[in-house]
């Protein structure tokens, strides 16, 4: 047992060191991974690698001399060729949501269903993608930022025909609109059917290279399609489309209440540590604490059976 605690006194640091700047590595790369700045971090980095391989192999003195005189400037030109993608990243930073809950996102399926009941109907084409884990910045700068809550009203405005806004694709990002007018990639996948039109090839097209969900609407058949993960599920209804994405979403939600429900476990436990150490006179701030304890867990418990009904 003394080994151990040895041992952990003598590595605990690098290890820490180690996870802390894994996790930094891994943030960036999400950071940048499909955005524009993707590629300019590419090139710029094979570029400084060929460099320095190059002036290592060849003992270079002089070019190893300059550029140990650039790394040290390396912090502001990072600074400024990627100023874009950090301060979004800051900004996204200061406004996200950690915890998806899930009558959010039983609220946006609804949203989904009826937009499409509502174009199907109407015989209006549509194209929605639903951003999951894997982001595509990319795609929403090549649309107009809306930046609203998503509404089957909003939605089906913004598809109606002859609006500025009409062709294209729509980004949702949580219950939000992010960019209405966005160029999707087409698929390359040969073999299709003539009748796949351009709109179901851009919703194949993003969920091949993303695990995004892609919502279709055909203008000229009014059938309701969606895609995931580079495959066309289409002759959708209403029903259907609310159990694929109820299927399709809830992984991410389950995912999500894991991280809710160890974060809840682990301040709660953190209240009745305190409440315990209390003196008697305060009692009923220890049954206080009990009872937001007890809610907490009581509400995460109906959460879990509404989930479990749906």
């Amino acid at each position: 047992m003394d080994r151990i605690f040895d041992f952990i006194a003598t590595y605990w640091k690098p290890v820490f060191e180690i996870g802390l700047l894994t996790a930094f590595y891994y943030y960036m790369f999400m950071l940048f991974r499909g955005t524009r700045g993707a590629a300019v971090l590419t090139g710029f980095l094979i570029v400084l690698l060929f460099i320095v391989g190059v002036t290592q192999i060849f003992q270079l003195d002089v070019i190893t001399w300059i550029l140990s005189r650039f790394f040290a400037f390396l912090a502001i030109a990072v600074l400024v060729i990627f100023q874009p993608e950090l301060r979004r990243a800051l900004a996204d930073l200061g406004s996200r949501q950690f915890f998806t809950s899930p009558k959010q996102r039983g609220e946006m399926i609804d949203v989904l269903v009826e937009t499409a009941r509502s174009l199907s109907q109407k015989r209006c084409g549509g194209l929605m993608a639903v951003e999951r884990e894997i982001g595509f910045r990319g795609v929403a700068e090549t649309g107009v930022p809306i930046n609203a809550k998503a509404t089957p009203e909003l939605l089906t405005t913004i598809f109606f025909p002859n609006t500025p806004l009409h062709d294209g694709g729509v980004v949702l990002r949580g219950d939000q609109i992010v960019a209405a007018a966005c160029v999707f990639p087409l698929t390359q996948r040969k073999g299709l059917s003539a009748s796949t039109g351009m709109r179901h090839r851009a919703a194949m097209g993003l969920t091949e290279d993303t695990d995004a969900v892609v919502v279709v609407i055909s203008e000229e058949t009014g059938e309701i399609s969606v895609a995931h993960r580079g495959h066309l599920v289409q002759g959708l209804d209403g029903d259907g489309l609310r159990a694929f994405l109820t299927t399709t979403l809830t992984t991410v939600t389950r995912r999500s209440n894991w991280f809710a429900e160890q974060a809840r476990r682990l301040f709660a436990s953190l209240l009745m540590r305190d409440a315990v150490s209390k003196p008697e006179g305060n009692d009923h701030a220890t049954e206080g604490f009990a009872g937001q304890i007890s809610g907490a867990g009581e509400e995460h418990t109906r959460e879990r059976h509404e989930q479990a009904k749906s």
